[in-house]
């Protein structure tokens, strides 16, 4: 797409971009970073990568050994 279009039209495309852009609020990553580390600490306790999975709770576990006769 960007073939067909002349270089004039490239940068009207990034100067509309760049004026949406502007309008996003934000936020210092001091606060932010903060707020995301809490988030996950709150959230360790569920989480099954961190603790694992019971179990009687997991889904992919084997439910019979193989026999041979």
């Amino acid at each position: 797409m960007a073939q067909d279009l002349s270089e004039k039209d490239i940068l009207k495309m990034e100067v509309e971009q760049l004026k949406k852009e502007v309008k996003n609020t934000r936020e210092p990553i001091s606060k932010t970073g903060k707020n995301i580390k809490d988030f996950v600490e709150t959230q360790a306790a569920n989480d099954p990568l961190l603790k694992g999975v019971p179990e009687d709770k997991n889904p992919f576990k084997e439910k019979g050994g193989c026999m041979i006769s």
